[in-house]
């Protein structure tokens, strides 16, 4: 769609991770510049973009579903342009199958900057434009975005994955670690604070391992201190976290960081040594174990969340009653469990022994009650504390009710007014259950810095 004088929308189907909230605010910045306006009505879009996540199976039936539901929207307005991005794309077979359904534009993750160019070639054309580049090349700085409204936003630090997990599709679909420039990222940070933002989240598939490639020695704590000064951002957080790249240096950073928040999530995906090695996690149990209490010695009140994974290839009975006695042991604030899902193109996919779906559902369900029970009685614990929040509006379940979200990223409902919305503010907790705490101001005044 070439640049006009003519009204034109677009909307994005976002699934996925916090980087691909991300790349489609790049996406919406990329069309607004060349005379784009959101349409909030997805059928009513001039463009449709989808913009995927690869990571399970159940993403990718979501994906495909909603799709055809707009290739037959499409038939009666043959005007609309459909595009499909993001990590599915980089999936040979997928761009195929995409291809035969009747998508008029395909890219992956590595040249979304050319979105506006693709666009065109197809206006021009009115023909399929398929162009996905098997490997990435130079991060390219200053694209323009169009940022979700609030208080928080996403930056990325770094793209890509070097560690190669057994049961993950990422390396392929994002390609190897390449981190973005510290000057470039405090740019960034410097001007999301000159705009109002009180909140930022650190995005790399490992932050851990930040600093890989650059020219000088600087790494992710060195990169956490910097942010840590820049004035106005009163919250920093991060994800995600590799417990084998976990260092002392970093855990006391963020111990000793004024806006630093006080909550790491670090998955653990598996609580057997056995099937920890069958995912090519390069940790052990014992590691696991010895990092979470040095986490907790040096960082007071802080909370760790996990991801677990249960009907890993060949795991026994024993080696999942090892997981239950890991999550036991950790005690988890909160945690995304889940079954096991077959990623073609993996080592895992490849592994003897897969385990059927019942029993995949069977321990997924037991890990679950342990786990809610194990959040539920934390959160029970916080009644009657005081806790900071940032209020980020009304509530999604009641609207007559505010929320807001503590440093250790839990939320609370609270009654409160819409103005508040941005504030830092004291509250008492009056009410912990599973997912949720419940409060009320403590003095009706927010926090000064």
């Amino acid at each position: 769609m070439s640049p006009t004088t003519e009204p034109w929308g677009y909307h994005i189907f976002t699934y996925g991770c916090q980087m691909n909230v991300r790349d489609s605010e790049i996406m919406a910045g990329l069309l607004n510049s060349q005379g784009g306006t959101l349409q909030n009505q997805a059928a009513l879009a001039d463009l449709i973009i989808f913009n995927t996540c690869s990571v399970r199976h159940s993403a990718e039936n979501k994906v495909y579903g909603k799709l055809g539901e707009y290739l037959k929207i499409k038939n009666s307005r043959p005007g609309m342009i459909i595009a499909f991005g993001g990590c599915m794309a980089q999936i040979p077979e997928v761009v195929n199958r995409v291809k035969r359904m009747g998508v008029d534009i395909v890219f992956g993750t590595h040249n979304l900057h050319l979105l506006p160019q693709l666009i065109e070639r197809h206006h021009q054309g009115h023909k399929k434009v398929v162009e996905v580049w098997p490997e990435h090349g130079e991060i390219i700085e200053a694209l323009p975005s169009q940022r979700n409204p609030g208080w928080s936003a996403f930056v990325n630090i770094m793209y890509g994955c070097n560690n190669y997990c057994s049961y993950c599709i990422v390396p392929y679909t994002r390609g190897r670690e390449r981190s973005r420039r510290p000057q470039d990222i405090l740019a960034e940070l410097q001007a999301l604070a000159a705009d109002g933002f009180k909140e930022v989240t650190l995005l790399g598939q490992n932050v851990n391992s930040y600093g890989q490639g650059l020219p000088e020695a600087f790494d992710f704590a060195d990169l956490l201190a910097m942010a840590d000064s820049i004035p106005g951002l009163e919250r920093i957080r991060f994800t995600t976290s590799h417990p084998k790249d976990m260092s002392d240096k970093l855990i006391d950073t963020i111990a000793g960081g004024r806006n630093l928040c006080e909550h790491i999530h670090v998955p653990l995906q598996a609580g057997s040594n056995e099937v920890l090695k069958r995912m090519n996690r390069h940790y052990s149990r014992e590691h696991y174990l010895e990092m979470v209490a040095k986490i907790r010695e040096r960082i007071p009140g802080v909370a760790i969340s996990s991801d677990l994974i249960v009907g890993f290839p060949g795991e026994t009975q024993a080696d999942f009653e090892e997981t239950l006695e890991m999550v036991e042991k950790v005690r988890f604030d909160s945690a995304f469990t889940f079954m096991y899902s077959t990623r073609t193109g993996t080592q895992a996919a490849k592994l003897p022994d897969q385990i059927d779906l019942r029993t995949k559902r069977e321990r997924l369900l037991r890990l679950n009650q342990l786990q809610y029970a194990i959040a539920a009685e934390i959160n029970r614990g916080m009644e009657g504390k005081i806790e900071e929040i940032m209020v980020e509006g009304p509530s999604k379940t009641d609207y007559r009710r505010m929320t807001g979200r503590t440093r250790t990223n839990r939320i609370v409902i609270f009654e409160g007014c819409p103005d508040l919305a941005g504030e830092l503010l004291r509250v008492k907790i009056t009410k912990g259950n599973t997912f949720s705490l419940f409060g009320e101001a403590a003095d009706g005044k927010s926090i000064m810095k």
